[in-house]
């Protein structure tokens, strides 16, 4: 398992981001892991999630888990707005206080590390949990040729109304902080960080999860241990501006939402050749099952494959929880033979 957390950063030049803005230095943060074959076809791209870095995502690369690095290249790469690559909490003024990336920024940066930095031209595999996953759709959608295999793990194509709101919700507990006011925070927002934790921690889990106690077989003494331990120390970590614009970038998340498709899911969706995993949580609460059969029957070479677990959200991410991890360890090892 891959525990290092040093990484390295490519620089980008007067990139244009969708939104109209013109960044004079872009940085992309990634990590890479294996070796890249001389036919370069073993690249796997693994775009990080909602509020995390390379290190909280690293652990399922390594020997016999979900990703071997014995086999493939793997590139973890950070998203926009997470702290390591460009972001609130690192740009300059005046663009550190703007609501500036969008999903097609990520992707568009992404190809271009992978093209100039490693000669990559085509991925095997494009792995994504959650805002990674809508990355991950989004390379389908928008570069089709370059994408051999997709496996969305708990994500969306495209951002429903629910998942709308309740992110609005998560964004409404951390600006109540004192320290913001109106437009930035003023100092570190902890009242609000704490809020917004235990407001995700109610949707990331499933009901049965809490009924059942789950928190307590992976060391958490009680609810209230799991929610300060787990939750509040997680986000506690992070930077609040990046937060929210992480949330913004998630809201917007359309893969048809651009030039190419003008608003089209259905042919935005078509589009897609890569043979592509639709694995939702079967409880996860805001990337629905529901949501996710839609999409998969508008993605030509897809599999609808939900993940039997009442981890919610987490069951895309188990760290915690060795059951899922070979679910979706036997899905992908099926989809790396297509």
């Amino acid at each position: 398992m891959a525990t290092s957390s040093a990484h390295e950063i490519f620089e980008l030049v007067n990139f244009d981001l969708q939104g109209g803005v013109t960044l004079p230095r872009t940085q992309l943060g990634y990590k890479t892991y294996g070796e890249l074959n001389s036919q370069r076809s073993n690249c796997i791209l693994y775009p990080t999630s909602y509020g995390a870095t390379h290190a909280d995502i690293e652990w399922l690369i390594g020997p016999d888990r979900i990703l071997d690095p014995r086999r493939y290249f793997i590139v973890i790469a950070n998203m926009f707005g997470n702290g390591v690559s460009s972001s609130p909490s690192n740009l300059p003024t005046p663009f550190d206080g703007l609501d500036l990336f969008s999903h097609v920024d990520n992707v568009r940066a992404q190809r271009i590390l992978l093209t100039e930095r490693f000669g990559v031209e085509r991925l095997a595999l494009i792995y994504g949990w959650s805002m990674g996953a809508q990355q991950a759709l989004h390379w389908g959608a928008l570069y089709p040729d370059c994408v051999a295999r997709i496996a969305a793990i708990c994500g969306s194509a495209k951002t429903s109304p629910h998942n709308w709101v309740f992110l609005e919700g998560i964004r409404a507990a951390l600006i109540a902080d004192p320290a913001w006011d109106g437009a930035r925070f003023t100092r570190k927002p902890e009242r609000g960080l704490r809020s917004l934790a235990r407001v995700y921690a109610g949707w990331a889990l499933s009901q049965a999860f809490y009924r059942e106690h789950v928190y307590r077989t992976i060391d958490f003494e009680s609810l209230e241990d799991f929610l300060v331990r787990d939750w509040e120390a997680s986000f506690l970590r992070r930077d609040a501006a990046n937060l929210i614009s992480m949330i913004n970038t998630w809201q917007r998340s359309d893969v048809s939402d651009n030039k190419q498709f003008g608003g089209d899911l259905p042919r935005a969706l078509g589009a897609i050749q890569a043979a592509t995993l639709i694995m939702p949580g079967a409880t996860d609460l805001y990337f629905t099952t529901e949501d996710s059969v839609v999409e998969a029957a508008l993605i030509p070479r897809s599999r609808y494959l939900p993940i039997p677990s009442i981890w919610g959200h987490r069951a895309g991410n188990p760290s915690k929880n060795a059951a899922d991890e070979r679910f979706i360890h036997a899905a992908v090892e099926e989809l790396l033979t297509l």
